[in-house]
């Protein structure tokens, strides 16, 4: 590829348009440079002279769809972000849904995993919460439309600026539930055994046999216009329990459109069941 090969505008619309198909995400054409920056390396992989090559080939070739998806999603996460949700999550709602659903297993999605930083947090504070109260289980899902993404998560090896923050952090944890290995950290067997991930596109109903006790889906909504949040909200709405619990990121708003979530906390949601039973007698009246 020429270094004066850039994005003309037919080709970066054309780009814009397939994001938002594979995607649901919304960018704007200011967002050129960082989508040639993106791109760049997957051009030199396929000896490809420009973008506009590469729209052809993605156009055409199906199994391109994938790298590049990986190449335009932001995957950003860290362990244990967002203080405020952890204390929520540990300190108010495990031991208020133990004592609601004694010997049940509590299931939890976290339904844009990213590379599993966020999967982790929990599983460390189910893992401590199961210590001790004997006889609670605990079930949680990661899916990410990335590929590349989950397959970091499963292996669960991780370096860098995520690792730091942990050890500072949270210190004990750390030295409880990860080990060193070539490259970085490993998270232990005994968090893996009760967490499994899977690829999933939000703007899709999640095909799973049983109901979730509390959702994940935090810094997500802000890169979906209002049309796609609301049908991401509306497949998330599907999956949950009644009384299940909804957790968004400090840059998610969902206040603002008409959906079946009234707010409990700062970032955390329930479902206003009372609206679904309005439903029903509407449709009963209809």
């Amino acid at each position: 590829m020429t270094q004066e090969a850039g994005l003309n505008a037919a080709t970066l619309a054309a780009l814009i348009v397939l994001i938002r198909k594979h995607t649901g995400i919304s960018i704007s054409e200011k967002k050129s440079i960082l989508l040639e920056r993106r791109l760049r390396p997957r051009l030199q992989a396929l000896a490809l002279d420009n973008y506009h090559d590469y729209l052809s080939r993605l156009e055409r070739d199906v199994n391109e769809v994938p790298y590049f998806i990986d190449m335009v999603t932001t995957n950003d996460t860290l362990f244990f972000r967002t203080p405020q949700i952890w204390k929520f999550f540990a300190a108010q709602f495990l031991p208020q849904w133990t004592r609601q659903h004694p010997g049940e297993c509590l299931r939890i999605w976290s339904a844009a995993s990213a590379s599993g930083e966020e999967v982790y947090s929990i599983a460390m504070l189910c893992a401590e919460f199961q210590r001790l109260i004997k006889g609670f289980h605990y079930q949680i899902l990661g899916t990410d439309i990335s590929q590349s993404m989950l397959a970091t998560a499963t292996v669960g090896v991780y370096a860098g600026r995520s690792v730091e923050r942990v050890k500072e952090s949270h210190p004990q944890l750390f030295q409880k539930y990860f080990s060193a290995v070539a490259g970085g950290v490993k998270v232990s067997d005994e968090l893996k055994q009760f967490v499994s991930f899977s690829p999933h596109n939000l703007l899709s109903s999640l095909r799973s046999a049983k109901k979730f006790d509390i959702v994940f889906l935090r810094n997500v909504l802000i890169y979906f216009d209002v049309e796609h949040q609301q049908k991401v909200l509306a497949n998330v709405l599907h999956s949950m329990k009644p009384q299940a619990r909804l957790v968004v990121g400090e840059s998610d708003s969902i206040g603002h459109m008409n959906t079946r979530y009234q707010l409990e906390l700062p970032l955390v949601y329930r479902i206003n069941n009372d609206m679904l039973n309005d439903e029903h007698l509407q449709g009963a009246a209809a």
